[in-house]
């Protein structure tokens, strides 16, 4: 079995993949303060729940944006999951996504392995807009190489910083309102920022469209996608799993490539 590590600025995803099937996925917040030994006790008790002990993981594989996390997280791998994680982005792994933009060192790791996910499963060219602590709209081209894309603050960030700018504004959940207009503080805040970002993936993806010159399929991720998804037709598919599955391409087109290295 095969344990992915999706390490985000706000959460981090564990999964478990039995072949092609996810077997079990847990979510923590990410501290780059929790030592490799709490994630072990965590995560081996849920595990336990769904049936499975760190024995079963024979591989792992780790995308982390957050540097500061990258130790305890190689070391939770090394020292309970039975060797040392794919870490993407070190020297010598490969993603199969050619990267066409001036600096390709700046690439977060997840949205390399989005990309290799999406055009695997939807082709190209694609956008593929991610919601999660920033809200980025990534290009995929025909190709399956990575064009770049743009980075806005995240919904739930956005709602914080509307927060605590203004005394008398309540903290409130990111939902859709009844209406765009409306009749309380509550709703009057929920619809600028629920409907403010509709605007603002429909005017982002519209603007990239038309600048990359080619009609773009656009994917959504992220655990708002599919909040998003039901209120623009600026949306073509959600796939929750994208960063995973992108993971789990990652590991095997290495290990391939290691099998065919000690084969030559």
């Amino acid at each position: 079995m095969l344990l992915v590590i999706d390490s985000g600025n706000t959460n981090a995803v564990f999964a478990v993949y039995d072949g092609a099937e996810i077997v079990g996925r847990w979510r923590a917040s990410t501290d780059p303060r929790r030592t490799a030994d709490e994630y072990a006790v965590w995560l081996s008790q849920l595990m336990a729940l769904d049936g499975l002990k760190p024995a079963d993981i024979t591989g792992s594989v780790l995308a982390n944006v957050v540097p500061q996390a990258t130790y305890a997280l190689k070391t939770l791998c090394s020292r309970y999951f039975n060797g040392t994680p794919l870490v993407i982005g070190e020297p010598g792994v490969i993603t199969g996504v050619p990267v066409n933009i001036d600096r390709p060192d700046q690439v977060g790791a997840d949205r390399l392995v989005n990309a290799l996910a999406g055009h695997a499963r939807f082709g190209g060219p694609l956008a593929i807009v991610d919601f999660g602590t920033a809200t980025t709209i990534d290009v995929v081209s025909a190709e399956g190489a990575y064009e770049g894309g743009s980075i806005s603050p995240g919904i739930h960030g956005s709602m914080d910083a509307l927060t605590n700018a203004a005394a008398k504004l309540p903290r409130v959940g990111v939902e859709k309102p009844p209406s765009p207009i409306g009749k309380d503080t509550v709703t009057a805040m929920r619809s600028g920022v629920f409907w403010g970002y509709v605007g603002l993936i429909e005017g982002l993806l519209a603007r990239i469209e038309r600048d990359y010159g080619q009609p773009l399929t656009v994917i959504a991720t992220g655990g708002l996608a599919p909040l998003f998804e039901a209120e623009t037709a600026a949306i073509h598919h959600v796939d929750r799993d994208l960063t995973l599955r992108g993971l789990k391409m990652v590991h095997d087109l290495n290990r391939g490539a290691d099998r065919t290295r000690a084969d030559t």
